[in-house]
């Protein structure tokens, strides 16, 4: 099995991810070859939670500029991770 925090990158922190935290509702960037089931292992063990759904979803980098240099922000995976009622993420 992979390492755990080699899936789990690191946590979204935005208002919209705040919000979705009171439902019990995480957000974090995973590795983009990961699948729901290794992210679920991955969450599970680096936090001591029970997870419950998870949702992912592939974005694609948006066109960025640097001066006079055009490029594109990089691609990433999002997983949207429900944990069971009563366990909580100290990530905010």
């Amino acid at each position: 099995m992979k390492n755990p925090r080699d899936i789990v990158k690191w946590p979204m922190v935005t208002e919209k991810t705040y919000s979705l935290a009171g439902q019990n509702k995480y957000t974090f960037i995973v590795e983009p070859a990961a699948n729901k089931v290794e992210i679920k292992k991955a969450v599970e063990e680096l936090f001591k939670v029970q997870v419950i759904k998870i949702n992912t979803m592939n974005v694609k980098g948006k066109p960025c500029r640097v001066r006079n240099i055009a490029g594109y922000k990089p691609d990433r995976k999002k997983a949207i991770v429900t944990l069971k009622q009563g366990d909580k993420i100290e990530i905010f």
